[in-house]
């Protein structure tokens, strides 16, 4: 089972562009520190912290210490929770859509036997 609250903070984490955009950068460049994670934002390094307390309390990010820089390591556990939880909803989204499929082709075919007579 998930934890709700877990999963209620990162939701709430990734609804941000731009902590989405930070956690993409992680992704991609792996650990990066603060002060250049704020380099390609239009905000200043508090306004980027505020971001990084946001995802640290969802848990998707953690910060070292390495002499003068603080680097900003991505943790991917409460992302792969949350496609967990989604999963289960394409699941029923699936399901739903075969049962329209399956209309559809009822009703194609009752459309043909129809026009044939």
């Amino acid at each position: 089972m998930i934890d709700t609250e877990r999963l209620d903070a990162t939701f709430h984490a990734l609804s941000d562009p731009t902590r989405r955009a930070i956690l993409a950068r992680l992704a991609q460049e792996g650990d990066v520190a603060v002060m250049d994670l704020a380099e390609p934002f239009a905000m200043s390094q508090p306004a980027i912290s505020k971001h990084l307390k946001v995802l640290e309390k969802a848990g998707l990010v953690s910060r070292g210490r390495d002499a003068q820089k603080r680097p900003v390591h991505l943790e991917a556990q409460p992302l792969a929770e949350a496609t967990g939880w989604l999963i289960e909803y394409r699941k029923y989204w699936s399901a739903q859509f075969g049962r329209l499929d399956d209309l559809l082709d009822e009703l194609q075919k009752l459309e043909e036997a129809a026009g044939r007579n």
